[in-house]
């Protein structure tokens, strides 16, 4: 019997085991070379200036080539165990190891680089579309076109030639350091399975719990202020990820199986089909998953995570954009605005103009403000803070013992938590002004003049008090604020290009609130870009290794199955079994991975943008929906085990 022979059975044997191998390294594949290709497009060129891109986009092609890494040798490890018998009965008949594994070689050869021409074809097809969509995400005016890249091409037959080598390698010592018995044990040693859950099991699976619920309760803590150092700051991060990791092990090596028991022992062991197939599987299988469940979830949340927080900082761009320049344009020289306006004039752009004087003022919050700092600083709540009159503010109009604390964002609130209500005082340098405050997020003047606190409107006659008794040493280099909007928002882009045109003072503060709308969504879409590329890859690895895993327990519980049904049990109603199974193989790796992310981004959300749920849910829906596709996968191929049992 030739070698070639062997290798061409062998090929059409396992091609119902290899076909979603083969499709996950096509796609890894296409993702790769699609996402280098858009390193050597010369239509990148804009978003590598103006933002930076390239690093962004090496460090991502570096994190996909880890990831993509990892899923391939792990399958391979999969497939090789699962062919160890018939390695085993390739060395009883007669050949030598190194033959079996230059017949291994060959195989791996055809399929590997198959699919990889394959993927690059594919990559290469849809590279337009995904450098088309990176436009449109960032707002880059760039026209796209389909080219390929010889470079991107090279690094691509590199990195995966490197990764076959590994595969290679790994095959050969799995080979070397098996002898023909333990061949014909692999598969069914490759599952611990234990059918008592002992009491340390039990302490084990508690202690898990815990370990995660105080993760949780530090994130919940983490800018409270109960942190004030860095270096405090620093180990809470590294205590929470360390619990939540450590936690997250323990509960699949005991939590799970634990919970399972205690619904078992509830049920006084009368299980019906549908436990059977399900809560008893999972139960005797959990254990030894831990480590790899535990790698999926973490860096699932962190996926997930990552993508949020990108999502929120993108999708907040433009009230963030706002907040930090009211106008459509802010100036902070009369000189730069005039020029600014008769450019406007002479272009035939209507226009209105607001000016606010901001004073610089020693406010005292000790009574409204939550006690954050040290006892021992009697200053710590005494904070230089902007203030304007309310008749620079239309339509408002305070009463004289009333100040309006304007600009108080989410990220103000966890740093500075100010009450609704009560009293400050102005610190003038020769009298102090009490003031009772309300709160308001409406922004009336740019960054420039806030330094990270609120902005205080007070009435007309306290301002002028306020300003006669300023002092001088606190006050910014521009105490003016000049902002200009265009009246007819069709020709807001027309202005911009005016502003961008103009050559204006090089120490004053002058800035174009749709330019840095633009600027963030540039900036956040690529990031966002980037991440999602990495989450789509990880989210497919992952996938096809929980259904590789499900593959192997289909064909190894397979006679079960023809038992049952010898017994009368109908396909159908194994199937509901094999649904509520794989709603738990699934759903307790995702919603835990949910959980997980949901405290990492409600923790420090408001550092990104200015909303939460809307991006969050938007991004968990999302990997829900693409994650679902492998359980539903894994469910029709349990089906066509159980259609074959009998």
């Amino acid at each position: 019997m030739s070698i070639n022979y062997i290798i061409l059975r062998n090929l059409k044997k396992n091609a119902k085991n290899y076909y979603l191998y083969v499709f996950a390294l096509i796609f890894s594949v296409a993702l790769y070379f699609a996402f280098v290709t858009l390193q050597y497009d010369p239509a990148m060129d804009e978003i590598k200036g103006s933002i930076k891109g390239g690093a962004a986009m090496r460090a991502g092609s570096v994190l996909l080539v880890v990831i993509v890494s990892v899923f391939l040798l792990y399958a391979n490890n999969l497939f090789i165990k699962r062919r160890s018998k018939e390695i085993g009965l390739f060395q009883l008949i007669g050949l030598t190891k190194n033959r079996i594994f230059r017949i291994l070689t060959a195989e791996n050869f055809i399929l590997y680089f198959g699919s990889m021409l394959v993927g690059m074809f594919v990559g290469f097809s849809f590279s337009k579309l995904i450098i088309m969509i990176l436009f449109k995400i960032t707002g880059v005016e760039s026209g796209a076109a389909l080219r390929f890249s010889t470079q991107a091409f090279i690094q691509t037959v590199i990195i995966f030639l490197a990764i076959y080598v590994l595969i290679m390698l790994m095959n050969y010592a799995f080979m070397k350091r098996q002898s023909i018995l333990s061949l014909f044990r692999v598969l069914s040693s490759t599952e611990e399975k234990v059918k008592k859950v002992s009491v340390w099991e039990m302490i084990l699976g508690v202690f898990g719990l815990a370990l995660i619920a105080l993760g949780y309760y530090i994130s919940t803590r983490l800018f409270s202020g109960d942190f004030i150092e860095m270096t405090q700051l620093f180990l809470a991060m590294v205590g929470i990820l360390g619990s939540v990791i450590l936690g997250t092990y323990l509960f699949y090596k005991g939590s799970v199986r634990f919970i399972f028991y205690l619904i078992r022992r509830q049920k006084d062991g009368y299980l019906n089909i549908n436990e059977v197939l399900s809560l008893s599987s999972i139960m005797f299988r959990m254990k030894s998953n831990a480590l790899l469940l535990t790698i999926i979830t973490t860096v699932s949340a962190l996926a997930i995570g990552l993508l949020s927080l990108s999502y929120i900082a993108y999708y907040s761009a433009e009230r963030s954009g706002k907040n930090d320049v009211p106008n459509d344009f802010a100036f902070t020289l009369q000189a730069d605005a005039d020029k600014f306006k008769a450019a406007l004039t002479s272009g035939g752009i209507p226009y209105q103009e607001t000016f606010i004087d901001v004073i610089q003022v020693r406010a005292d919050f000790n009574q409204v403000m939550d006690n954050r700092f040290d006892n021992d600083a009697p200053d710590a709540k005494v904070m230089i803070i902007g203030v304007i009159s309310d008749t620079s503010v239309n339509k408002l109009d305070l009463p004289e013992g009333e100040t309006l604390l304007t600009g108080y964002s989410d990220l103000m609130q966890t740093f500075f938590a100010i009450h609704n209500s009560g009293e400050i005082q102005f610190l003038g340098q020769q009298e102090v002004i009490p003031q009772q405050i309300r709160l308001e997020r409406e922004h009336f003047v740019s960054w420039y003049f806030k330094g990270g606190f609120p902005i205080a409107v007070v009435d007309q006659t306290v301002f002028e008090r306020l300003k006669l008794d300023a002092d001088p040493e606190i006050q910014k280099k521009y105490s003016t604020y000049i902002g200009v909007d265009i009246t007819d928002a069709a020709k807001l882009n027309e202005a911009n290009a005016i502003f961008e045109k103009l050559e204006l003072g090089p120490d004053s503060i002058h800035e174009s609130q749709l330019a840095l709308i633009r600027s963030q969504k540039q900036t956040m879409g690529l990031i966002m870009f980037v991440v999602g590329f990495l989450g789509l890859t990880f989210l497919m690895t992952s996938g096809c290794i929980l259904y590789f895993k499900q593959m192997d327990e289909s064909e190894e519980e397979k006679p079960n199955y023809t038992i049952l049904r010898k017994l009368g049990f109908t396909q159908g109603d194994l199937l509901k079994g094999i649904q509520a199974k794989q709603l738990f193989n699934f759903g307790i790796p995702l919603l835990v991975g949910l959980l997980h992310s949901y405290f990492a981004v409600k923790s420090g959300w408001f550092l990104f943008g200015t909303e939460l749920w809307t991006p969050m849910i938007l991004v968990m829906l999302l990997y829900t929906a693409l994650y679902s596709i492998f359980a539903i996968l894994s469910v029709l191929y349990y089906k066509r085990v159980i259609r074959e049992s009998l």
